[in-house]
C-alpha cells in the first residue's frame, strides 16, 4: 500500500489552478488581482453594491451625524460608478444592498440584540431626540440609495438589517437562481458591511474580489488595510476598477 497521501493538493498544476475554478471555463477572463490573477464568467459574476445610501455617503446623514469622516466617501462613489458602468457593459449582474431598519426598528433587534448596543445609528438617535426615527430608516432620506447611483432595469437591490448582506436576506437565493459563483465587491464600509457580506460569501461558497478604489472605509486608514490584508490573504482577492474593464475589454479604462 502507497504511503504516498492521496491528496491533490501539492500536485505540479496546482498553481495554474489557483484563482481558475473550473465552473469558469477555459475561456474565462482575468481579473488582475492580488495575490494572484482571478478567472471569472460575467454570465456567472455579480458586483455587490453595499449600502451606498445618503446615511453613509451624504452630509446630514448617518455616519456625518455620528461623527465619521465622510470626505472619502466621494472617491468611492465615483469608484462605484465607473465599476457599475463597467459591470452592466459586461452583462453582470448588479446587486445593491440597503441597509436600515422599519419605521419602528423592530427589525434593529430591541435591547436584547448586540445590534440595539454597537449600532452607532441607534446610539446617536438615543443621544439626539431630533434625530430619533429619521437614521436609516426605511422610507426616509437617510435609507434611500445616492442619487448618483440609482439602480437600473435589470439590476436588483435586497434589504439588510445588520452588516452581513446574507443574514435574513434572500441575497444567496437570488445568486444562486442566476447561478453566479463569483463576487466583486464595491461600497461602503470596507471594513464593516463590506468585509461582513464579503467574509459570509466565501462561506457560502462565492469566489470574491473586492474592488479597493470603489470602497471607502469607516475609520481610520488601518482599519482599511486590515480589511484589505484579511480579504487578500484569506478570503478573496483584491483588484481594482480599471483593472476589471481591462478584463472584460471596456474602453474606458
Amino acid at each position: 500500500m502507497s504511503s504516498q497521501p492521496s491528496s491533490r493538493l501539492n500536485a505540479p498544476d496546482d498553481a495554474q489552478r489557483v484563482g481558475h475554478p473550473p465552473f469558469a471555463g477555459q475561456g474565462a477572463l482575468a481579473l488582475a488581482a492580488r495575490p494572484q490573477a482571478l478567472h471569472f464568467d460575467p454570465g456567472s459574476t455579480a458586483l455587490v453594491v453595499v449600502d451606498m445610501q445618503n446615511a453613509y455617503v451624504s452630509s446630514g446623514g448617518y455616519m456625518d451625524q455620528a461623527g465619521f469622516d465622510i470626505s472619502m466617501a466621494a472617491g468611492a462613489v465615483q469608484g462605484t460608478s465607473r465599476a457599475l458602468d463597467v459591470a452592466r457593459a459586461a452583462g453582470i449582474q448588479v446587486v445593491y444592498l440597503q441597509n436600515g431598519w422599519d419605521a419602528r426598528y423592530v427589525e434593529a433587534g430591541g435591547p436584547g440584540s448586540p445590534n440595539w448596543h454597537k449600532s452607532n445609528a441607534l446610539r446617536v438617535m438615543r443621544q439626539h431626540a431630533d434625530l430619533d426615527g429619521k437614521l436609516l430608516s426605511k422610507g426616509g432620506w437617510d435609507y434611500a440609495l445616492v442619487d448618483a447611483l440609482a439602480p437600473q432595469a435589470g439590476d436588483i437591490v435586497v434589504a439588510k438589517t445588520r452588516y452581513s448582506g446574507f443574514f435574513n436576506s434572500t441575497l444567496d437565493s437570488l445568486l444562486r437562481s442566476r447561478g453566479v459563483r463569483t463576487l466583486l465587491f464595491a461600497g461602503i464600509a470596507t471594513n464593516v458591511c463590506v468585509e461582513s457580506t464579503l467574509r459570509d460569501a466565501y462561506h457560502y461558497e462565492y469566489f470574491c474580489a473586492l474592488l479597493a478604489d470603489a470602497t471607502t472605509q469607516a475609520g481610520p486608514a488601518f482599519t482599511l488595510q486590515a480589511t484589505l490584508y484579511n480579504v487578500e490573504t484569506f478570503f478573496g482577492w483584491v483588484s481594482d476598477v480599471d483593472s476589471l474593464a481591462r478584463a472584460v475589454g471596456h474602453p474606458r479604462v
